[in-house]
């Protein structure tokens, strides 16, 4: 008895100090990955805006899913609180108190919007950048401009923590924890994109997709840990078989076709709900293409 308690004590702490090991050599890819500075050219664009590029913006801050991690007021917000995978903060992005510093300049909003950096080159944490990289300058320019235009909200957000799990899933590719990496940051962007229903423009507004249902947009697992599994919306899916109004209906109302009733907190269709007709029109073309 006492030589099978001995060898199991030494199993465990061998087993023990193997992981231990392995925690350390991802806190130590994680922590690097994430303390690499970028040299970037940022390409500056125009944010003098009129009252139609600030409308624009204001319309793109809610499709392009930035008020689910930075609030519907920029005031920022926590959208991710777990103790294992950790707790990720949305910044307030006005001058109020907790916002932006007095030196984040256009430069500095462009790195983070398009570039997923901070002002010294850092990686940002979980900052889509990726979503954002192709967008078109009008785009990217109607975004910031309207950004800058919110009146100041005080409030100070929680410091974004990564948790023991977290560090390891980043480590293994499971997480999009450094955006900077997924980024093409020699992209040059065109000064704009022609609005009509063609699937080229579906494809540029797909980007929005690629974040959740991969860049095949063939879906499969979730990006979030523990959460549903993400579908396939190309032709091969569902979407194959849906008639343009019943993607349409589908994606302002959250109810398929197939008579389910979509979860808001895993197909946000209460965002894609305010794309306009036409979006969704070149949209639909795009994906049923897909085969």
């Amino acid at each position: 008895m006492r030589k099978i308690l001995k060898w199991t004590g030494i199993v465990v702490c061998t087993i023990l100090v193997l992981l231990l090991i392995a925690y350390s050599v991802a806190w130590m890819n994680v922590s690097g990955r994430l303390n690499k500075q970028y040299a970037v050219k940022v390409k500056p664009v125009s944010l003098r805006a009129d009252s139609a590029m600030l409308a624009y913006g204001a319309r793109l801050y809610i499709v392009k899913g930035c008020a689910d991690c930075h609030g519907p007021n920029l005031a920022g917000k926590v959208f991710v609180d777990d103790p294992m995978i950790g707790r990720f903060t949305g910044a307030n992005l006005t001058r109020g108190k907790g916002g932006l510093p007095a030196d984040f300049d256009d430069k500095a909003w462009l790195m983070a919007v398009r570039h997923g950096l901070k002002p010294d080159g850092r990686s940002l944490i979980l900052m889509p950048s990726y979503e954002f990289n192709g967008l078109a300058d009008y785009d990217i320019a109607s975004i910031i401009a309207w950004c800058k235009t919110q009146p100041a909200v005080d409030n100070e957000p929680p410091p974004t923590k990564i948790g023991p799990l977290g560090r390891v899933l980043t480590a293994l590719g499971k997480i999009p924890l450094v955006p900077a990496e997924k980024v093409d940051h020699h992209y040059q962007a065109p000064e704009i994109v022609k609005q009509e229903v063609s699937a080229a423009y579906g494809r540029y507004l797909s980007t929005s997709c690629t974040g959740c249902h991969h860049k095949d947009l063939r879906g499969g697992d979730n990006p979030v840990p523990g959460k549903t599994r993400v579908a396939d919306i190309t032709g091969k899916g569902h979407v194959g078989s849906w008639t343009t109004a019943q993607f349409i209906t589908t994606l302002r109302t959250g109810k398929t076709p197939e008579g389910k009733q979509l979860n808001n907190d895993d197909m946000p269709w209460q965002m894609t709900a305010q794309y306009t007709e036409p979006e969704l029109e070149a949209l639909y073309l795009y994906l049923k293409s897909l085969q």
